[in-house]
């Protein structure tokens, strides 16, 4: 099996879980990493160099860079990346705003050999993967709608550090942080989205950037998706209802690092309108594992070593992500007003 050198850019909760799973990887080895957190460069207790930038980490012999920085740095990352010869995994979101993410796919149009694939963890989660199979089968028939929640008690959770609360780090709050996965989510169930509303607010924790967004948004073939990313959402919950032509495909909880969001489950149900009286009959799956993480990693080294296109979580699904969070924002006037006001005080 050939052996791929990575060295991982940010080396915090993320970078440290994710180095976890490369090393179970039999054609993945971790040689370097690099976190501000170092005072210079060096080798930490297991022979992996470290160092305190990404400039000086793509200085090291490397096959692959794994991005799992803040995002105000991780787009340029990528291409810092891209243009040093490596394959890049970026965690999400792929950068602020999409004007960050329109440039990384500039660049990746110069490199059309190298892979880079982004973070949506969610998409290889047991439950996630059975509702795209059953959706995928037909035997439902066609989705006609979505209903989404996501949220957590605090825009900071953890152990986590505030950059989340700063908008000229983060770019914005909990839909880019966390409902960032229902909209990929969304997205991969339904297809586009061409029409959205949306109310944004910052009625809580008052920080720079939003405690809480609702969308609702309808795709041309007429699928409506109503979401709503919240950080007041006092007990963690993630749940996604898809409803089809034949019946309903119920996503409920999420396993986690912090174990909050409860059991992850997928409920199927199948309608008989004129016979269930709306008690329709309904299974359960209770999954106890997530392999999500070690799941993408491999899909990821196979499109390597394989020479074949991202299947999921590209740059395209990136870009199309990032600029549906964006038209969400963007669809609350007055939030968009403060968002492009607040620049200009800074300066004063």
């Amino acid at each position: 099996m050939t052996v791929l050198r990575v060295g991982i850019a940010g080396y915090g909760v993320v970078g440290q879980r994710r180095r976890k799973c490369i090393d179970k990887h039999p054609g993945l080895h971790t040689v370097a990493v690099c976190d501000k957190i170092f005072i210079d460069n060096g080798v930490i207790c297991d022979d992996i160099h470290h160092c305190k930038s990404y400039h000086q980490l793509l200085q090291q012999q490397l096959d692959v860079l794994f991005v799992c920085l803040t995002n105000d740095v991780a787009a340029d990352a990528v291409i810092a990346g891209l243009k040093s010869g490596c394959h890049v995994f970026c965690e999400k979101p792929p950068g602020r705003n999409l004007t960050d993410v329109e440039r990384v796919v500039a660049c990746k149009k110069a490199y059309p050999n190298l892979r880079l694939m982004y973070g949506f963890n969610h998409r290889y989660h047991h439950s996630v993967c059975e509702a795209q199979r059953i959706i995928h089968s037909g035997e439902l028939g066609k989705v006609l709608s979505l209903r989404g929640s996501y949220g957590k008690s605090k825009l900071i959770t953890f152990n986590q550090t505030d950059w989340r609360t700063k908008r000229s780090i983060a770019g914005g709050g909990v839909l880019l942080d966390q409902g960032i996965h229902m909209v990929d989510l969304m997205r991969l169930f339904a297809g586009e989205f061409v029409t959205v509303h949306s109310f944004i607010s910052n009625s809580f924790w008052d920080h720079d950037v939003e405690d809480n967004a609702y969308a609702i948004m309808r795709t041309n073939d007429g699928v409506v998706g109503m979401l709503h990313s919240s950080a007041t959402q006092w007990r963690h919950r993630f749940h996604l209802d898809i409803n089809l032509e034949g019946g309903s495909i119920i996503l409920a909880g999420i396993l986690s690092g912090s174990k909050s969001y409860g059991a992850e489950t997928l409920s199927v149900v199948w309608a008989s309108p004129d016979t269930d009286h709306g008690d329709p009959k309904e299974q359960r799956i209770r999954y106890n594992e997530d392999p999500s993480w070690d799941r993408e990693i491999s899909k990821f080294y196979e499109a390597v070593i394989n020479d074949k296109p991202i299947e999921t979580a590209s740059v395209e699904d990136a870009y199309l992500t990032m600029d549906l969070v964006e038209r969400i924002y963007a669809a609350d006037k007055s939030w968009s007003q403060v968002v492009q006001v607040e620049p200009e005080l800074e300066k004063i």
